[in-house]
């Protein structure tokens, strides 16, 4: 059997959803660098697997997987990428616990997490820890205004996990957890940390989750870097 092939730069965050999916159900991958900086996404090669020229693209034997986002934002377009039809399908196929069915709450975390915590983690990730690695000023209204939504909204888990949910979905690991580890990650490496780390609940949560071993594996695969 042909390996797995996971396409993309592990620096991004969304590249690394899906690299956590991988590791987590212990599955063998390929990484195959594509450096935006350089374009190589937008190369022959590469518009074959994916021929929206983004990241990232899994292969896993003939099938090829990838999402288009029909509506980047503005200031992180080279960032936009294919991660969660990518990890469903992986937890389709291989990791079926981590997608309980029915469940109702799965999908609807699976949903909040898509729509709601990742447009505002996504942008003060951007402004905050890629900007300045790309020598460009940070938009402290943008940060000021993100921070807030995000705020808000990690009031809803706080609640949501001291009612007595160890996890987003229950009392088991899904989908919907390990989709947002690589940006929740980035989030406590900037400095904006103390939204995840001034509740106590979701700290604890993210405590919990990123202690899972897979997790070990997959950041020490992310170049942060130095004093990050």
């Amino acid at each position: 059997m042909a390996p797995i092939k996971l396409y993309g730069m592990m620096l991004s965050p969304n590249v690394t959803r899906v690299a956590t999916l991988l590791n987590e159900l212990g599955l063998d991958f390929d990484f195959v660098d594509v450096d935006l900086r350089t374009g190589a996404h937008k190369q022959p090669d590469f518009l074959k697997l994916n021929p929206f020229g983004q990241i990232p693209a899994l292969q896993d034997g003939d099938e090829v997987v990838f999402e288009l986002e029909l509506n980047p934002p503005k200031s992180s377009t080279n960032l936009v990428a294919e991660s969660r039809a990518i990890n469903r399908y992986i937890a389709t196929k291989y990791g079926a616990a981590l997608l309980p069915t029915p469940s109702a709450k799965l999908e609807a975390w699976l949903e909040v997490e898509s729509h709601h915590f990742y447009p505002p983690a996504r942008t003060l990730v951007y402004e905050l820890l890629i900007k300045p690695m790309l020598g460009a000023p940070t938009d402290a209204a943008e940060v000021d205004k993100n921070a807030a939504d995000l705020a808000k909204l990690l009031d809803v888990y706080e609640a949501h996990l001291a009612a007595g949910n160890k996890y987003l979905a229950g009392d088991a690991f899904t989908l919907a957890d390990a989709n947002h580890m690589s940006y929740l990650f980035m989030l406590t490496k900037s400095p904006k940390a103390d939204l995840v780390a001034s509740r106590p609940h979701v700290k604890a949560w993210w405590d919990e989750i990123s202690a899972r071993p897979a997790w070990a594996k997959t950041v020490a695969s992310i170049p942060l870097p130095p004093g990050v």
